[in-house]
Formats: structure tokens, sequence, C-alpha cells
């Protein structure tokens, strides 16, 4: 690791999941012209997600992260965009009145469009192409010319996000978050519920909860708190060209910061600590993610939070756990109790989504079962270990898709085709996320009944 950083230090490094541009200098030219552009995000904003995330390492906050799996050009429009935001808020006030304290949410979102792949071609009927990487990168339809990875998509994405996180301010600031209108959402949802009876206790309460504010003159139209949320996009910081061009000097600190996003994070296959995805990372300010697979060692774990936290700050660095339901007992405890002996002060984070990925009926999926399997487990582990379950981290949509199987409603490997739209992984439905919610809602006040309440300031 090079002692001195800049924002394109990182390419001195060895890299992996990168593309092949055919043309480096149509590349070059592409990111001299994003790096004149506008910032997505600005400093200020990650500086107070990084605070909100510290109150989560605290264990004084709760952390709600999803969204697509890959985003992209074709599905791009507000309806997409207001459906996902919908579902996110209702997930968000079931687990806030199940845990008693904040959540911080942050979408995969406004950003997510680079997917790391295991292989670098695919072979469909004898004829083998690149791989798709995603819409910033290359097309999805499985013809030569899609597949040459095309540097003008860099702005495309750049475009797409601006007019995303445009929407969603409007949404998370112009009254639509509201929590009158998020609690009539989520009681349709209740009561169109096979599962209505189990979350009944929880719509019931949020119910008293409104009617007494409403009574004493607590309301939207008094208290801003409750029409507006802070709403936060990430994304993987995969394509480094892309973040390098947006990446700039904050006025104010003096100190770099990633704008492409609020907080980026680092997948499992682009975590070596000598590699270019870590160096990048590590000389930017923004609150950072890392992906921790079944691969992942105590020691080596100790050593990337050393590179990406050097100074133990808290807020700054969430480990995002991602083993599989069958893996999860055996590996997350050995590093939970590494990090807590060493006195790291991180945010733990459980994605279920990826290590659970099978095959049925011919397409990929995520069976429900096992994604609450590993979450549960995720508890388990913290609990038993004395440190705090900060959050999850899942690929979810709002709209009503076939491609994870199970749930309340039970959907079938023969189902799968009916509604199968993702570009990429398998996401969990409308129903099925808010059903996640729920069913975490329960761990959250299970463990809450064995911790001392502490009063909480969301930042």
């Amino acid at each position: 690791m090079t002692k001195k950083w800049s924002p394109n230090s990182w390419r001195n490094m060895p890299i992996s999941q990168v593309p092949s541009y055919p043309d480096a200098a149509a590349v070059e030219t592409v990111e001299k012209q994003l790096a004149t552009y506008p910032p997505l995000v600005f400093a200020g904003e990650a500086r107070k997600l990084k605070k909100q995330l510290a109150q989560v390492a605290e264990g004084q906050a709760f952390l709600l992260q999803g969204g697509d799996c890959a985003e992209s050009f074709a599905e791009h429009g507000a309806d997409n965009i207001r459906d996902f935001f919908r579902v996110f808020l209702q997930m968000s006030v079931v687990l806030t009145f199940a845990g008693s304290q904040p959540v911080v949410k942050v979408g995969r979102i406004a950003g997510q469009f680079a997917k790391p792949r295991s292989s670098d071609t695919e072979t469909k009927d004898g004829v083998t192409l690149p791989s798709y990487r995603g819409d910033i990168i290359n097309g999805i339809d499985f013809d030569e010319k899609s597949r040459v990875p095309d540097p003008a998509r860099q702005e495309m994405a750049y475009r797409q996000s601006a007019a995303t996180l445009n929407l969603l301010r409007a949404f998370a600031q112009g009254g639509y978050a509201s929590l009158e209108n998020v609690h009539k959402w989520m009681l349709g949802f209740v009561s169109d519920s096979p599962q209505a009876e189990r979350y009944e206790a929880l719509a019931n309460r949020i119910t008293e909860t409104m009617d007494f504010m409403r009574a004493v003159g607590i309301t939207s139209e008094t208290n801003f708190a409750l029409r507006e949320t802070d709403f936060y996009t990430s994304h993987e910081a995969l394509l480094l060209g892309y973040e390098q061009a947006l990446t700039r000097v904050d006025s104010t600190s003096g100190d770099w910061y990633a704008t492409s996003g609020h907080m980026i994070w680092i997948g499992d296959r682009t975590r070596q600590p000598d590699h270019a995805h870590i160096e990048y990372c590590r000389g930017i300010k923004n609150p950072l993610g890392l992906k921790c697979g079944p691969s992942i060692t105590p020691d080596g774990l100790l050593n990337l939070i050393d590179l990406l936290n050097p100074e133990n700050e808290p807020g700054r660095l969430t480990l995002i756990a991602r083993f599989g339901s069958e893996k999860a007992g055996e590996n997350l405890p050995k590093l939970v109790r590494a990090v807590k002996k060493e006195g790291r002060k991180v945010v733990w984070s459980c994605d279920p989504m990826h290590g659970n990925t099978i095959t049925a009926a011919g397409y990929k999926t995520r069976p429900f079962d096992r994604i609450l399997k590993e979450v549960q487990t995720f508890f388990e582990v913290h609990r038993a270990e004395g440190t705090h379950p900060g959050g999850i981290h899942v690929e979810m949509t709002g709209k009503n898709v076939t491609e994870c199987t199970g749930g309340a409603r039970a959907i079938r490997d023969e189902e799968l085709q009916d509604r199968y739209h993702t570009h990429c992984d398998p996401r969990l439905n409308a129903d099925q996320a808010i059903e996640l919610a729920f069913l975490v809602s329960e761990l959250l006040k299970k463990g809450r009944a064995d911790v001392p309440h502490k009063q909480v300031v969301n930042g």
C-alpha cells in the first residue's frame, strides 16, 4: 500500500473486475468530461450520514440499506423510484417502532450500475461474449455489439443518478414521506397479508402512538420531523475511473470525498489489501462498506479495518456479512470476536441475499426461508458475543416481481417465470421486503428487552 494517497494513486495498483475497453482514449475523454460535472452528493451530507452510522456502531440506531441489484437505463422512471421509496419507508417505520431507535436509511440507488462477475465471459448456444457488467459498462442483450464496453455509458449513468437523486430529495423533503402516509400504506399491507394476525400487534401500536401524538397537537403540519426524512444513497465502488472523476475536495475541510454517492462499499471480490479498490477507498472520507464473505479471515479483516479506518472513527466503516444461511453460524462469530477484542468501532450489517442464491426452474433465485435464517443467525451471534446487530442490507424492489421464492404469499419455483425482471440477481418483491422488516422487528424487539433503554437523538 502506498503511503501517499491521491484520487488516482489506485492506478498504480493491481486491479480486478475491470472491463476491457477497446478505446482507451475514449475512456479518458469521458472521464475528463465527468470531472467537470457538478457533484451528485455533497460532503456535508456524507458527514451527516457518518454521524448517524456512529450511532449504529454504538448500538443506538439501526441501518436499513437496500435497493436494486443493478439499476438499469431501460427501467428508469418516476413510478419505479416512487414504488421503491414507498416500500423502503414502510420497512423503516416498522423497524423504528419495533426497535425504539432511529433507522438510518441508505438506498442502493442513484449509482448502483456496475456489477462484479465470476467470469469475464459467458457462453450461450456455443457463442461466447463478454459478461454483462452493468449498464454503466455494457448492455444486457446477448449480442456482440451490446456486450462491448462503452465509456459513453458512464455519462448516461451520471445523468440517471442525478435525475433519481432529484426525485428522491423531493420525496424525502416534500411531504410524501410523512409518517401519516407511510402508516396508511403499511396498514394496507397488513390487512392484505396472509400473515395479517402476526403483524397486527405492531400495526396497532403504531396507530395508538399516532393517535396520541395527534391528540396533543403533534402532527406533520406542526412538526417537520414527521413529514420529512433523511435518505442517503450508496453503491459498490467498482468502476474506479468513474469514481475518480467524481472525487472532489471539500472546500470546508480540505478532505477528498466521492461525490457519486453518500456511502460506497467494496465488494467481496475486490477487497484485496494491496489492490486498487482498497487503495482508492482508504483516501476518501465518505462512510465505507466492506463486504465480508466466507473466505475472509479474522486477521485479514483486522488488516482491512486498519487500512480503511486507521483512526478507528465510529461510523466510518460498515462490515456487511454475506455468508449464506449454512455458513453464517460458522464464519461470523470468529470475526465478531476478533473485531470486538481489538476494540474496532464498526457497524455490523447482514446481507442475507448474496450467499443464498440457488438455481430453480432455470432461474437464479433466493429462497425467503434461507434469507430469514441468515438474518436470525446474524442476530443470535451478536447477542451471544455482546455486540450490536447493526443493520440489514438487501436487494429489493417496490414492484410485484417473482424472483425470490417463498414468503407469506409463497412464490413457487414454477412461478419465477411470471415476472422475473431483474438485470442480474433476484430481488425481494414489495411484499417480501415488508414481511422481512416485520420479522426483523421481532428480533429487534427481543433484543431490546434484554438491553437497558438509552436516550437517543437522531443526528
